[in-house]
């Protein structure tokens, strides 16, 4: 325990956040307390579903959850470019070259030059790939399953819609929306 202080979680990861910041003379405005404790547990709880399903599912076929989402990512376009699977899947795109030379490797993605554009790479699953994702989605749907199981199905729905809103408020800034106000 190195470099930790005894009792340093004493009251919660928020709590040591919040003393740690009031320490550091960042204390929060008021009202932004709420947002921020949220996009922590936000972050924590999306990390410990990554980490159950890596564990669980992904570990055991050699796969990381970034390789698992460039996978999911092709076999619902069928047939993708390169940047709009790194778009998707959340990463840049050389994490997607290192991604893809993995998987290529291991024979479950195939890269072909974009017909109309030389310069464009398009990716599609190859045999192995089909046959690994229909192993690989009914155990990652009962992982996350399993994971989310201590929510009422009514949370759940509640969760799930309002996660889907946070999204697309913020994807809807990205297009050119209006700014948040600092208010």
């Amino acid at each position: 325990m190195t470099g930790m202080s005894a009792g340093a979680d004493e009251g919660g990861p928020f709590d040591a956040f919040l003393r740690r910041e009031a320490t550091a003379g960042l204390a929060l405005p008021p009202g932004r307390l709420s947002a921020t404790e949220a996009v922590l547990h936000l972050h924590r709880a999306a990390n410990a579903v990554r980490q159950h399903v890596e564990q669980e599912v992904l570990r055991p076929r050699q796969l990381t959850w970034t390789g698992f989402v460039v996978l999911r990512t092709v076999w619902a376009a069928r047939r993708i470019e390169t940047r709009h699977v790194a778009e998707q899947a959340g990463i840049s795109k050389a994490t997607l070259t290192g991604v893809v030379d993995t998987l290529s490797g291991r024979g479950l993605v195939k890269r072909t030059i974009h017909p109309d554009d030389g310069r464009l790479v398009v990716l599609q699953l190859t045999r192995g790939g089909h046959r690994l994702l229909r192993e690989l989605l009914p155990e990652s749907q009962n992982a996350e399953a399993y994971a989310l199981s201590s929510l009422e199905p009514a949370e759940l729905s509640r969760i799930t819609a309002a996660l889907r809103g946070l999204v697309d408020h913020l994807e809807r800034r990205g297009r050119g929306g209006p700014a948040l106000s600092d208010g």
